[in-house]
């Protein structure tokens, strides 16, 4: 009985924590509609905070960037040099949210650390999902944006993959640093400034080109800057990645993936008990 039992409950190991993905995803989406509302519960606006901070936001980059820094390239005019900003302000949005909320999404959801309807497993990815929102209501103002300003390109159908990259890989990321942060504390605390450094070296404002020779590596190890990149040559450059960006910008999400998913199924059984 007992060696009957040992496959069985390799079986239901197999696939990692993205295994839940596939079995949970109604109720995922589900759980993610209802942390979003309770979360702006009690609000003077409510769920309208979702839709007017980013705004709000990227008024004030744009303020900062065209009328006190007065940053310029020699192919956009001014309206379209907004966009172009907006094209990697936008992702860089979602992903702090998806990254501030899900380096504590164990911690915080301590409820259900055995729970067998919602897995722990769930709850980084949840935090990614909700995150989504910020995306959601950005980026058609971008795609817009840029269709106004002339550039209404063909490459603007590649903008869903790049998306759903991006969403994979903060999906990877978030099940990593939520495991970590329930081993070090001090890593909810770190992530500030690891986010104020993806900020800086993150190519919203300009293009790599523009990046001295001496400070070229740091943007080659910034795994944000790809879909920055991306983002800024589907949308408002009209042309596709090259082949050495595609390739980093496909396989970097997918190996992050399998690795968080494979990490947080592994720790969780030790790192739990900490929590």
């Amino acid at each position: 009985m007992v060696a009957a039992a040992a496959p069985r409950q390799r079986r239901r190991t197999r696939g990692g924590s993205a295994r839940y993905l596939r079995s949970h995803w109604r109720l995922l989406l589900r759980v993610t509609r209802q942390d979003l509302r309770v979360r702006h519960a009690g609000s003077l606006l409510g769920l309208g905070w979702i839709f007017l901070a980013p705004l709000l936001i990227l008024g004030v980059y744009s303020l900062i960037y065209l009328e006190i820094f007065r940053v310029r390239t020699t192919s956009l005019s001014g309206p379209a040099y907004v966009i172009y900003i907006f094209c990697g302000l936008v992702p860089y949005l979602a992903t702090a949210e998806a990254l501030t909320t899900g380096v504590a999404s164990v911690i915080s959801n301590k409820a259900v650390l055995n729970n067998t309807v919602f897995p722990i497993d769930l709850a980084p990815v949840k935090s990614a999902l909700g995150a989504q929102v910020v995306m959601l209501v950005g980026m058609p103002l971008v795609l817009v944006g840029a269709a106004l300003t002339g550039h209404a390109h063909v490459s603007m159908v590649a903008v869903p993959i790049v998306w759903a990259l991006n969403l994979i890989w903060l999906m990877g990321v978030n099940w990593v640093v939520s495991m970590l942060n329930v081993l070090f504390r001090d890593l909810q605390n770190l992530l500030t400034v690891i986010l104020m450094v993806l900020l800086v070296a993150s190519p919203f404002a300009y293009t790599p080109d523009m990046v001295p020779p001496a400070f070229r590596l740091v943007l080659l190890l910034n795994p944000f800057a790809y879909f920055v990149v991306a983002y800024q040559q589907v949308i408002m450059l009209g042309h596709l990645p090259d082949l050495w960006h595609s390739t980093v910008l496909v396989l970097m999400p997918l190996l992050t993936f399998a690795f968080g998913s494979w990490f947080f199924n592994k720790a969780k059984a030790v790192a739990l008990d900490y929590v």
